[in-house]
């Protein structure tokens, strides 16, 4: 008898040690404002346009020991756009451009690919982006800041990435030329787990 309840114990101590390290659930930190997603544009090929949205929310889940588990949801108001140009930011949230949309990105895989110059992990995510109501595929090269607790008594984990997208992959917009086509992302956020 004593025997098989050590044996139970051992094995319920397994499951929940088990239960531990399976990956934590996180929402994007939008009342803090820590999420980021800065874009980059070739104006005429002159010079460069970048900006930011303002609205951002999304979810994720992430477990450091198993990165290739991780799964994100991520979702942008397009009519949030802010270029330092209120005129500029109207016509961009138009029907010529955005036409004040949603866009979403909701990640397939995740695929480490070792360590930076800085020895922060590293990995592309691959996953679905909508804009426009025109979904493609897309791969983020993202990179793991750190996770801990922090003063208010929760715990965030934090990550960057970046991407390039093609504006004419995405349903039609004003042309701009060919110079105006490629659309670089940079991304930065920090999740607060949940409780």
């Amino acid at each position: 008898m004593l025997k098989k309840t050590l044996a139970a114990l051992a094995i319920g101590s397994a499951l929940l040690s088990a239960g531990n390290v399976m990956a934590a659930d996180y929402v994007v930190d939008k009342a803090g404002q820590h999420a980021f997603v800065d874009f980059k544009i070739s104006h005429l090929g002159y010079s460069f346009i970048t900006g930011t949205f303002k609205d951002i929310d999304g979810k994720f889940s992430f477990d450091a020991a198993k990165p290739e588990d991780s799964k994100i949801e991520f979702n942008v108001n397009t009519a949030s756009v802010f270029t330092n140009n209120a005129e500029r930011d109207k016509h961009i949230s138009s029907k010529d451009f955005l036409n004040g949309s949603k866009a979403s990105f909701v990640s397939t895989s995740v695929k480490s690919t070792g360590k930076n110059a800085a020895g922060k992990d590293t990995a592309d995510v691959a996953g679905n982006l909508t804009i426009l109501g025109v979904t493609k595929p897309i791969v983020v090269k993202a990179t793991f800041l750190g996770e801990g607790k922090d003063p208010w008594g929760g715990y965030r984990a934090g990550f960057e990435g970046t991407t390039s997208i093609k504006r004419s992959d995405f349903g039609k917009m004003m042309d701009l030329g060919p110079q105006s086509d490629a659309v670089e992302l940079y991304v930065t956020f920090e999740g607060v787990k949940a409780k």
